[in-house]
């Protein structure tokens, strides 16, 4: 039984040392502040849906690391994300930069609510206009209406 709880022991410190959080050294707490920040406006490559700061993917970890080192050389905020950026793609901003490629991305939502309002604003215009456009019955066809119903009146 000895060597099973041997196994089991060494199983559970390294599965202790495998989910041990990144621990980094800061100046100030305006640094750690900043670190958080980058690292939450950056989105992991590998999960596409969480930003490197609560991604456990290891390249998470390794963007995480980036970041901090970059930021302990004294690169400045467009410095780290352009470099992630030249490495990973654009992919990894969350909030990506207005430029002849994302124009389209940025412009199409407003495109469609303009369109939307001048297809209602015709659809408008267009009843209006049939409205309008509609003459009011003769003295015949206001008798002839008459008499119908009143007959239908008499019958019910």
């Amino acid at each position: 039984m000895r060597p099973a709880a041997l196994i089991m022991g060494f199983l559970l410190a390294f599965s202790a040392m495998a989910a041990t959080p990144d621990i980094y050294n800061f100046d100030s707490r305006a640094e750690e502040i900043r670190f958080q920040n980058l690292t939450s406006e950056l989105r992991c490559p590998k999960c596409q849906n969480q930003n490197i700061a609560d991604s456990n993917a290891p390249i998470s970890r390794d963007m995480r690391e980036a970041v901090y080192r970059m930021m302990k050389g004294g690169a400045d905020n467009e410095e780290i994300i352009g470099a992630l950026e030249s490495r990973f793609g654009e992919f990894i901003r969350y909030k990506p930069k207005v430029n002849e490629r994302t124009i389209w991305l940025w412009a199409t939502p407003a495109i469609v609510v303009l369109i939307g309002l001048l297809v209602v604003i015709g659809i408008v215009l267009r009843s209006r206009a049939s409205a309008a456009g509609a003459r009011p019955l003769s003295e015949d066809e206001q008798r002839r209406a008459e008499q119908i119903l009143s007959a239908r009146d008499n019958d019910a």
